[in-house]
C-alpha cells in the first residue's frame, strides 16, 4: 500500500521564547514491510543540526530555532510504500539487547491491577501465544476512548479507569508482558484510520514483544490487531516519552499548547 502521511505539531508560547532545541524521531524505520519513497521534515525558522542512529536502529535528528519566536511548526510529509508482514519486524537493525526492555519506568510500573492482568498469558502453549493472549486481555480491559487520559496517565491508570487512548494500551501490554518475562517496547509511528484519511487525534502507538525464533512482533491493543501495511514505524523505547517523535525545551518560564494534526492517506500513485 503506498500512504502519504501528513502531520503538523504546531507549539504556542503565551510569550515569546529565546530559543528551542528539539531531537526528533520522525523518519520512517529502516526494515522490510515498509520503503520510503520521499519524506521531508521542516521546522518553522529551524536549523538542522546533527543526526545519529541509536542502538535501537531509530534515526534521531536534532532542530534549533532562535528566537525570540511565538509559534513553532513543525510539518512532516511523505510517501512510503508498505507490505503487511504479519506484525513481524524483519530486517531492522539494532544492537540493543532484547533483556534491556524487561525493566519498568514511571509509566509502566506494575502496580494497580497489572499484576493481575498479566496472569492473561498463564497456560499459554508458547511465548507467541501468551503474546497474543496478553493483547487480548489489554482489549477488553482498556476500552477505546479518546480524550480520557493524558499524556502523564500511568498504565495501571489506565487499566483502573478501563478507558484511555493508543498511547495507554501499548504502555498496559508493556508492563504486563514484562511481568510475564517477556521484552516489551513502546512503539510510535502512524496508522491509516480509515478509508477517508481523516485526520487523526495524533501520531499512533502500539507494543512490540520479542518471541523467540520470530524477533520482534507488533501488537496493537488499540484495534486489536497486528501491525499490517496500514501501519508507519518510526521509533520506539520502553515508553512513550522514549519514544516520543518530538521532545525537546523552550527557554521560556511561560506555559505552551500544543496542537497536533495527522492525516494518513492511500493513495495508489
Amino acid at each position: 500500500m503506498l500512504l502519504l502521511i501528513d502531520h503538523v505539531t504546531l507549539y504556542r508560547y503565551a510569550s515569546p521564547v529565546r530559543g528551542v532545541v528539539q531531537s526528533h524521531r520522525l523518519t520512517p524505520s529502516i526494515c522490510e514491510g515498509q520503503q520510503v519513497l520521499d519524506w521531508e521534515v521542516t521546522v518553522t525558522g529551524g536549523l538542522k543540526g546533527g543526526g545519529f542512529r541509536d542502538g535501537a536502529g531509530d534515526w534521531v535528528q536534532g532542530w534549533s530555532v532562535k528566537g525570540p519566536v511565538s509559534e513553532i511548526a513543525v510539518h512532516v510529509r511523505g510517501r512510503v510504500q508498505t507490505a503487511d508482514t504479519a506484525g513481524v519486524l524483519r530486517g531492522h537493525r539494532e544492537i540493543v539487547a532484547p533483556e534491556c526492555y524487561l525493566g519498568e519506568t514511571f509509566a509502566t510500573e506494575l502496580t494497580g491491577g497489572l499484576p493481575m492482568l498479566a496472569k492473561a498469558a498463564e497456560g499459554a502453549e508458547d511465548r507467541l501465544a501468551a503474546a497474543h493472549a496478553l493483547c487480548r486481555a489489554v482489549s477488553e480491559a482498556v476500552a477505546y476512548r479518546p480524550g480520557a487520559t493524558n499524556a502523564h496517565t500511568t498504565a495501571a491508570e489506565a487499566l483502573d479507569q478501563g478507558e484511555g487512548v493508543c498511547q495507554d494500551h501499548a504502555h498496559v501490554l508493556c508492563a504486563v508482558a514484562r511481568a510475564n518475562g517477556i521484552p516489551a517496547r513502546y512503539v510510535s509511528g502512524y496508522l491509516l484510520a480509515d478509508a477517508e484519511g481523516a485526520p487523526h487525534e495524533a501520531a499512533h502507538a502500539w507494543a512490540e514483544l520479542f518471541v523467540p525464533g520470530l524477533g520482534w512482533v507488533g501488537f496493537d491493543p488499540a484495534n486489536e490487531c497486528c501491525p499490517d501495511d496500514r501501519y508507519v514505524r518510526l521509533g520506539s523505547g520502553l515508553d512513550a516519552r522514549e519514544a516520543a517523535p518530538i521532545r525537546g525545551s523552550a527557554r521560556s518560564s511561560g506555559p505552551e499548547t500544543l496542537d497536533v494534526t495527522v492525516a494518513v492517506l492511500a493513495t495508489q500513485q
